[in-house]
C-alpha cells in the first residue's frame, strides 16, 4: 500500500456527527424511513440461516494451483483493483475520527490520557460506503506511516516516494519523523510529501524491517486491511507491528465480522479456506470473530481497550432492500510495563 509518515497540526473537532448507536428500528414498518439502522439484533433464525449459507458456500474450495496464484500475485489484483475504482471508493473518511479520536489528539492534551480513560462500551459508527478495504492503496499487504505532531519543524521529506530504504540514512536515534512528538503507522495515498514519510513495504514479509525503530510508534491504523492476508500469516504480520508501538501506543482495527452480507453472498467455488473467499477480481477477504482478533492482539502482547460489533442494517429505499452488514471494530494497546518488569 502506498505509506505515508505525517506531520500534522490538530483538526478541528466541531460539529462531528454523533457515534453509531443512536438509530433504532423499533417499528419494522418504518424500515424503509431511513438509509441505515444501528446495532439491529438478529434473530436465531436468521443467525441459523446465515450459518447454513457460510456451510453451502465454502463446500467446494477453490484449487491449491489457483490459490497459490492469488497468494503469489496478491499485490498485483489489488493495485487492479484500485486502478479501476480509483474515483469510486471510500471519499468520506470522516468516521475515523469520529471513531478513532486518537488519530487526532488534542494540542494540550497527553495522547495516552484518552487512551487509559477509554470508554469500553461505545458501539462505532462508520461511513457509508464501509464495503472493503477502507482507503485507497496501491497492495492490500502494505502500509504507511503517518505521524502526527503539535510541531512543525521536521524538514520536508523528498518527494520521490519511491526512492529506495537503503539510500535513506536512518540510525538509531534518527528515523523518519523522529522528531515528532505523535506517529502513526496508517495507510492513505493522499499524503502532502512536505510532512509525511512514505514507503512501501509487505506486512507479510518476514525479512524486510520497517524504516522505524522497535517501540516508536503512537498509533498504527488497519481500516480492511487484515481481513486480505492469509489467515496463517496474520499471527506473525501482528506480532510486527505491535514491536513498532510505544508502551501505552494503540493499534486500531475496523474489518469484516463474521456473516456479513458480503460472505453470504459468495457462490460454492469462490471458498479458499474456513471463512477465507477469493472475489471474482482475484482479491481476497476474510471474516472475523471477536475472539479470533482477540487472540491475535493478546497473542502479540496488546491489552484489549474495545472489541465490537457492528451490526448495521442498510437500506436501498428505492429499491425496497435491506442489506445486513457486520463489522468489527477494536482497538488494543501495548502495556506501559513490560510483563517482565
Amino acid at each position: 500500500m502506498a505509506g505515508c509518515y505525517r506531520e500534522e497540526v490538530p483538526v478541528a473537532r466541531g460539529g462531528k456527527r454523533q457515534q453509531f448507536g443512536s438509530r433504532f428500528l423499533s417499528d419494522p414498518a418504518r424500515v424503509f424511513h431511513h438509509n441505515a439502522w444501528d446495532n439491529v439484533e438478529w434473530s436465531e433464525e436468521q443467525a441459523a440461516a446465515a450459518e447454513r449459507k457460510v456451510q453451502e458456500n465454502s463446500s467446494q474450495r477453490v484449487c491449491q494451483e489457483k490459490q497459490v496464484d492469488y497468494e503469489i500475485n496478491a499485490h498485483k489484483y489489488w493495485n487492479d483493483f484500485y486502478k479501476i475504482h480509483e474515483n469510486g471508493f471510500f471519499k468520506d473518511r470522516h468516521w475515523l475520527f469520529t471513531e478513532f479520536p486518537e488519530l487526532a489528539p488534542s494540542q494540550n492534551q497527553n495522547p495516552l490520557n484518552g487512551l487509559l480513560l477509554e470508554n469500553k462500551s461505545e458501539i462505532p459508527q462508520s461511513g457509508s460506503c464501509e464495503d472493503g478495504p477502507g482507503l485507497k492503496i496501491e497492495e492490500q499487504h502494505k502500509c504507511s506511516l503517518n505521524s502526527l505532531s503539535h510541531e512543525t519543524q521536521m524538514p520536508p521529506v523528498e518527494e520521490n516516494v519511491t526512492k529506495k530504504l537503503s539510500q535513506l540514512e536512518i540510525c538509531a536515534d534518527e528515523f523518519p519523523g523522529s522528531s515528532a512528538t505523535y506517529r502513526i503507522l496508517e495507510t492513505n495515498s493522499e499524503y502532502d510529501p512536505s510532512r509525511c514519510f512514505a514507503f512501501v513495504h509487505d506486512l507479510c514479509d518476514e525479512d524486510k524491517s520497517y524504516p522505524v525503530p522497535t517501540d516508536s510508534l503512537d498509533i498504527i491504523v488497519l481500516i480492511f486491511v487484515l481481513s486480505a492476508i492469509v489467515p496463517d500469516k496474520m499471527q506473525k504480520a501482528i506480532d510486527r507491528l505491535s514491536r513498532l508501538l510505544k508502551p501505552g501506543g494503540m493499534m486500531l482495527l475496523r474489518d469484516y465480522g463474521r456473516y456479513d452480507m458480503a460472505q453470504l453472498r459468495f457462490k460454492k467455488g469462490q471458498c479458499l479456506s474456513g471463512n477465507f473467499y477469493v472475489r471474482g477480481d482475484g482479491t481476497r477477504v476474510y471474516f472475523f470473530t471477536q475472539d479470533e482478533l482477540d487472540t491475535l492482539f493478546t497473542t502479540a502482547g496488546l491489552e484489549k481497550v474495545q472489541n465490537l460489533v457492528d451490526r448495521r442494517l442498510q437500506v436501498n429505499r428505492g429499491k425496497q432492500l435491506t442489506m445486513y452488514r457486520v463489522w468489527i471494530q477494536c482497538k488494543y494497546r501495548k502495556p506501559l510495563l513490560s510483563n517482565a518488569s
